[in-house]
């Protein structure tokens, strides 16, 4: 019986080591062949090249081979006979090809579509002041960008955004009960983390901000839906639901989505009910600043007297959602507790803009952005509103706030037109997932901010005119 000649590679073509310029020999030629190895393109049984040979065709000392070889049969990857040579070990742990790498794919932002909820118009008066405070920043830092800001945010836009809040909303507060957030769900997210604990009883608005209705599941709290009808959160409802509920979620200047007003009556007693059961009023008073139609009710905040509401506010709606700056104002009771927690989650915010927005709103240029502002909001609600005409779609004109809902026959199919009107390039909502249980009720939900007039009007008449 013959024996089978043993396999090599005489010409190395295939399976040539590839040696870096620099460093070891020894270690560079011992790499390059276990990686050979390790590969398969050397398979087990195969016979190595003679030390002399690797000296001579790669152009390294034999004893820098001979070193290489050694290395490779004291890890396992090789095997030296006697008087045969030097051959790939049989048990070698082959290494697993790697997979492709999938291309890292940038996707441009798109453009939302006109209708879609959360924008803001740019305006470019406010852009053109912004861009020469922030140089201005940029230009002539002070100090303070060179270390770490103060948790709660910097006292001189606390100053201001105090007593724009006295001025503006009747919020009754000293700066040191305002805290610097980033948006509005990081201040839901802190005052839940201070307020309450997972299995804690909490009532929200039915139907509810989505993403304020994901952070109270999210934490694991109890939560219990209470009614909104044109009065706003049914206060009474909520007591028979769940009297001992810890906190309570409302926005109770324009009720998203429905966009109702919170009445008197029933903001005296939401603060009567939290003062008596030791609960705490989340009020997020996300869009205030767009009343058309006289001056808005107080903030629950400045006719509690009992420290019982945290009042959540944001510029992203007034100004630009990319600023990120929002805000809290807490009672003093609860401000080391919920400042430890933004120290911990988010150290500081940013100084920079910070700055910027403090001279801002300290040389009114903000107050005089809100007039232009709602001028053009104003506009563009009153050309939706026109161009959404139509036996199927029932509009009330909304005395405030950014969208509007358009009523359906209960018997419609709201989801399915929203993904209708996407398909046209309409970016609008469906009302009916918006309640955390089914529901009768029927409807679209459309911003009207941050597209022109007839833009709006345009998409808006692309989608009547399908139905």
């Amino acid at each position: 019986m013959m024996m089978q000649k043993p396999r090599t590679n005489s010409d190395w073509s295939a399976n040539t080591p590839i040696l870096p310029a620099q460093g070891p020999r020894r270690l560079a030629l011992y790499r390059s062949l276990r990686d050979l190895i390790e590969s398969g393109q050397m398979r087990p049984g195969d016979k190595l090249p003679t030390t002399r040979d690797i000296s001579s065709r790669f152009r390294v000392s034999r004893g820098a081979a001979v070193a290489a070889y050694e290395m490779l049969v004291a890890d396992g990857f090789a095997e030296a006979r006697v008087g045969a040579g030097t051959y790939v070990a049989d048990a070698v742990p082959l290494r697993q090809a790697a997979l492709p790498a999938k291309p890292i794919l940038v996707e441009e932002a798109r453009a939302p579509l006109p209708g879609a909820l959360g924008c803001s118009t740019a305006d470019e008066t406010t852009l053109r002041i912004f861009r020469m405070l922030m140089n201005r920043h940029l230009t002539q830092p002070s100090a303070r960008h060179f270390h770490y800001n103060d948790p709660a945010g910097s006292l001189a836009l606390r100053v201001e955004i105090a007593a724009y809040l006295k001025a503006a909303r009747g919020v009754v507060c000293e700066p040191d009960q305002v805290i610097m957030t980033a948006g509005t769900q990081q201040g839901l997210d802190l005052a839940v983390r201070t307020l309450l604990k997972p299995g804690d009883p909490v009532w929200i608005e039915d139907p509810c901000y989505v993403a304020a209705r994901d952070v109270f599941e999210a934490s694991g709290l109890a939560i219990t839906p209470v009614p909104v009808d044109g009065e706003g959160i049914d206060v009474s409802a909520g007591m028979a639901a769940a009297s001992a509920a810890k906190a309570v979620y409302v926005t109770p200047s324009h009720q998203y989505p429905l966009g109702v007003t919170l009445s008197m009556a029933r903001r005296l007693s939401l603060i009567d009910w939290a003062r008596r059961a030791g609960a705490y009023i989340i009020e997020d008073d996300y869009d205030s600043e767009f009343r058309f139609a006289g001056p808005p009710l107080s903030a629950l905040q400045g006719i509690d007297g009992s420290g019982r509401v945290i009042y959540v506010g944001t510029f992203s709606k007034t100004l630009l959602p990319g600023f990120r700056i929002g805000y809290l104002v807490v009672p003093c009771a609860l401000r080391e507790r919920i400042l430890t927690i933004r120290r911990l989650t988010d150290r500081f915010p940013s100084t920079l803009a910070e700055d910027a927005l403090t001279e801002f709103l300290r040389d009114g240029h903000f107050s005089a952005h809100i007039k232009r502002a709602r001028k053009r909001v104003k506009a563009a609600r009153d050309a939706l509103v026109e161009a959404l005409r139509c036996d199927r779609l029932t509009v009330t004109v909304p005395e405030q706030g950014l969208h509007l809902v358009a009523e359906l026959d209960g018997a419609e199919d709201d989801c399915a037109l929203a993904h209708q009107a996407r398909a046209v390039g309409f970016g609008v909502k469906a009302l009916s997932p918006l309640y955390a249980g089914p529901t009768e009720r029927r409807g679209l939900v459309v911003g009207f901010s941050g597209f022109q007039p007839e833009v709006l009007a345009e998409a808006a008449r692309r989608f009547v005119s399908g139905l």
